[in-house]
């Protein structure tokens, strides 16, 4: 098991969520994880990280697998201008790669907004980690976990 899947597992647990872990032969994509877990595509949480151009820290925006984040909005809740984060800031900042970033077990704490979208569904998945980890939660128990604002950003 990798480090980070150990990482997410080990936050769930420490937040009183035992979620099931399910391995994919690939979660890259919100498609991909939505037909691997057999979902609708907005009952993935998709992990969007961009860099704060102020404070260079790493601020994520978890949103429904078919929405994509609008940058005035986010910028607007972040409250300060918001641009791509690289590779190496994302692995740094959270301790995941692009592609299996999850919305718990950083390195590092960070800024988090959860899109409203999400608490439409019973259940959600999210990356576990990994690009080929996903688990599944309650909304408004991923949203609280995470310490996630529930906002409008799409």
């Amino acid at each position: 098991m990798s480090k980070s899947l150990k990482r997410v597992r080990a936050a769930l647990e420490a937040a009183g969520l035992t979620a099931e872990i399910t391995e994919t032969a690939l979660a890259r994509t919100a498609e991909d994880a939505a037909n691997a877990v057999g979902c609708e595509v907005d009952q993935i949480g998709k992990s969007i990280v961009f860099q704060g151009q102020t404070s260079g820290r790493a601020v994520l925006f978890v949103t429904a697998g078919g929405n994509r984040v609008d940058v005035a909005k986010a910028t607007a809740l972040a409250g300060e201008e918001l641009g791509k984060a690289d590779a190496a800031l994302i692995r740094a900042q959270t301790g995941f790669a692009i592609g299996g970033v999850s919305p718990v077990g950083h390195l590092s704490p960070i800024q988090c907004f959860f899109d409203r979208r999400l608490m439409d569904f019973d259940v959600i998945w999210a990356a576990a980690g990994t690009p080929h980890h996903v688990f599944k939660a309650e909304p408004a128990e991923l949203a609280r976990i995470c310490d996630g604002q529930v906002s409008d950003f799409t």
